[in-house]
């Protein structure tokens, strides 16, 4: 199944629009990721520890909205956007990614 952010796809015209898909995926951090990345914060650079679970967020997200679309008979889901959250208080930090698009029929 095609997953783009664009409206189209160069050479396969929509032939059928099936609705608006969405998949979310939450993910807890931790104490020792939120301990790292304090520690990354103060003095700079990158939060390996971060960037690993926002990508498998992120995959999560993705792999259900093609899940959902799926479920539509979609051949490509179009206009694909991210969205990231941080949700909780200080002590129970979690990520939010949720990926929505438009699933579609290709010609």
């Amino acid at each position: 199944m095609i997953i783009t952010t664009t409206d189209a796809i160069e050479g396969r015209p929509v032939t059928a629009y099936l609705g608006i898909v969405s998949g979310d995926a939450v993910m807890g951090t931790n104490i020792f990721r939120d301990i790292l990345a304090n520690i990354r914060d103060i003095v700079g650079g990158r939060s390996g520890s971060y960037e690993n679970i926002l990508g498998e967020a992120k995959d999560a997200a993705l792999a259900a909205l093609q899940a959902n679309a799926a479920r539509l008979g979609a051949d490509a889901v179009v206009a694909v956007d991210l969205d990231y959250e941080v949700i909780g208080g200080d002590s129970k930090t979690m990520l939010l990614v949720s990926a929505n698009g438009t699933a579609v029929k290709l010609g």
